[in-house]
């Protein structure tokens, strides 16, 4: 009766793997190894930690998961026997596991330590082919699905902080209009009573004469250094001795408008202490209440415009692949769409050169180069701090700076910050990707440069990008 070794080196010689191992090179293998059961729901290893086994499986099925943003994404499965993950370290002092090793059924795996897997494999080339063919196509894989989840959360990061910054605007604009309607109904009111009051054309063009000494409604102080406070307590001071009804209501809107006492006496002038005196002060009130909500709904409006146009030029969506582009406007676009990450604690200088030439590039990859340092000079500042953006011609390229005031890199996390799925962030924080991403976006799309220059409270990620852009 067959020996459970002697099954285990029968399933070992059945696999493809292997087929370049001799019969001594298979025993060392698996002398070199240990079998180790799993159960459905076992963790075997961890995204993120030192990849110091390598792991064969033998029977059962295992799901490779990783932590994307704050969801939990399969990237694939060991189902089949001679599929096998991690082992890095034979290869690489700071190899880690690509994803989670998570069982979904029982099972059996051979672990292998790393060390060991070196040692072995250092004298078996044929054995080398198979693992290094292995190692590109599960990289590959699980690079690729990784990219797209990010693609996905990052845009689900975009629509959110779009929401936001549109919300505002919109709400502010829906409010103004609603109190539009109120007021209209008092302008229309007050025309009907200065008409049964009887004042005579002349009177009301003088009447509307003297609206239009009003300043334009922008929400500012009243002029001679009087505070606009003070102002509506002397109107309504005024209102109270004349019996002018709701004073308390009029006051405000003449006030913002830089009308005083003395204007008012001139309206008593002309239309005396009767009855018109009431309804034509209530008719410049309205009048201006009515301009000032109209403003409030032209600047919403137009921030809402602004953001819609700054989308449009973040995407791309009209424009050429590669195109003449001046970074400028991405760099502004891309901080408009990030506007909901820059709190109040958070200060921009802009340092654009005045003359910056346009360079030929691929605008909406660049956009994404400037969304990943961005994003991540704004969390290394912690929500406090300043970010520098500059942008700057030098000699026959445009170079950007990405400076931030947080705690700096230390040279470890500089020497690793461009490689795939390295990352400081927590699980479910960062993939590791958006630097790898944008190296390949400035070096390899555009034949740029892109470098770190870090010391304690200052970080700076520069991009210098070509001004004519070889072609492919």
């Amino acid at each position: 009766m067959a020996t459970q070794r002697e099954v285990m080196h029968d399933e070992l010689r059945a696999m493809a793997l292997f087929d370049g191992l001799s019969e001594p090179q298979l025993r060392d293998l698996q002398a070199a190894g240990v079998e180790e059961s799993f159960a459905t729901g076992d963790v075997l290893f961890r995204e993120s930690q030192a990849a110091d086994d390598w792991w064969l499986l033998l029977e059962g099925d295992i799901a490779l998961v990783r932590r994307v943003g704050q969801e939990e994404t399969t990237l694939g499965h060991m189902a089949t026997p001679g599929q096998w993950a991690g082992g890095f370290r034979a290869w690489d002092e700071h190899g880690v596991y690509m994803a989670t090793g998570r069982a979904v059924s029982d099972g059996r795996l051979l672990r292998v330590p790393a060390d060991e897997l070196g040692r072995l494999a250092r004298d078996w080339s044929d054995f080398v082919v198979h693992i290094i063919t292995g190692l590109v196509a599960t990289a590959r894989r699980i690079e690729a699905t990784a990219r797209q989840r990010e693609a996905l959360i990052a845009l689900g990061t975009l629509s959110a902080g779009l929401a936001h910054e549109l919300n505002n605007p919109a709400s502010a604009a829906v409010r103004s209009v609603e109190a539009l309607r109120t007021t209209g109904d008092d302008l229309l009111t007050s025309l009907r009573r200065l008409a049964a009051a009887g004042i005579t054309p002349d009177q009301f063009i003088e009447l509307d004469t003297l609206r239009l000494e009003a300043r334009p409604a922008d929400g500012a102080t009243a002029g001679g250094g009087l505070d606009v406070s003070d102002l509506e307590d002397e109107l309504t001071d005024w209102f109270d001795d004349h019996d002018v009804a709701q004073g308390w209501l009029l006051a405000p809107p003449l006030a913002a408008a830089g009308l005083d006492v003395a204007w008012c006496e001139r309206i008593q002038a002309l239309l005396g202490d009767g009855p018109a005196l009431g309804p034509g002060l209530e008719w410049v009130a309205s009048s201006l209440t009515t301009g000032m909500l109209l403003a409030e709904v032209k600047e919403s409006t137009g921030r809402i415009s602004g953001l819609v146009s700054a989308i449009k030029s973040y995407s791309q969506m009209d424009r050429a692949s590669v195109q003449r582009t001046d970074v400028r406007e991405g760099l502004e676009s891309t901080l408009a769409i990030m506007g909901h990450k820059l709190s109040s604690g958070v200060t921009v200088v802009r340092d654009y050169e005045a003359d910056l030439p346009a360079i030929e590039a691929m605008a909406g990859e660049l956009n994404q180069v400037w969304t990943n340092l961005i994003d991540n000079a704004i969390d290394a500042m912690d929500g406090a701090g300043t970010l520098r953006v500059t942008a700057r011609g030098v000699e026959d390229c445009v170079e950007v700076e990405i400076k931030d005031s947080g705690p700096g890199m230390s040279g470890d996390v500089q020497a690793h910050a461009f490689d795939p799925f390295y990352t400081t962030k927590d699980i479910g924080k960062g993939t590791g990707l958006g630097l790898d991403i944008s190296r390949r976006i400035v070096v390899e799309r555009h034949g740029g440069d892109i470098a770190i220059e870090s010391r304690p409270g200052e970080t700076v990620l520069r991009v210098r990008l070509p001004i004519h852009r070889a072609p492919e």
